[in-house]
């Protein structure tokens, strides 16, 4: 399968919510490019840190997928929805590698400006 493949593959299984998570290597690395960058490694961690953000969304839009080699970059729009909150928008550039038809590699860049933020404890 060509990375396109994978990728597309990925995003149809997400927007179905249904085998995303077998597109992701045992051993993939993923890093979240927000302040602080916070990184993971292993599918195990990775899902932790996934099925978090993937369990408020409502809409998932893919604006472009741009392919070089074995390296993505999938420009995409969500809508989430946390617990007890307002629907809300996220533009997220995503950046895939992919080594033996599974995703090795998985970073996400946004603004996280609009994400909700958490009451300070007291």
């Amino acid at each position: 399968m060509t990375t396109r493949n994978i990728i597309q593959g990925y995003f149809d299984s997400l927007k179905a919510n249904q085998g995303w998570e077998s597109f992701l290597s045992e051993e993939i690395q993923f890093t979240n490019f927000t302040s602080p960058v916070r990184r993971t490694t292993g599918k195990l961690a990775c899902l932790e840190a996934l099925k978090r953000f993937y369990s408020m969304m409502t809409v998932l839009e893919i604006k472009e997928i741009i392919v070089d080699g074995s390296k993505a970059c999938v420009l995409t729009r969500y809508e989430l929805q946390p617990p007890g909150s307002a629907v809300f928008e996220s533009h997220i550039a995503e950046v895939f590698e992919v080594a033996g038809d599974k995703i090795t590699s998985f970073g996400i860049y946004f603004d996280s400006a609009p994400y909700p933020k958490r009451a300070p404890e007291k």
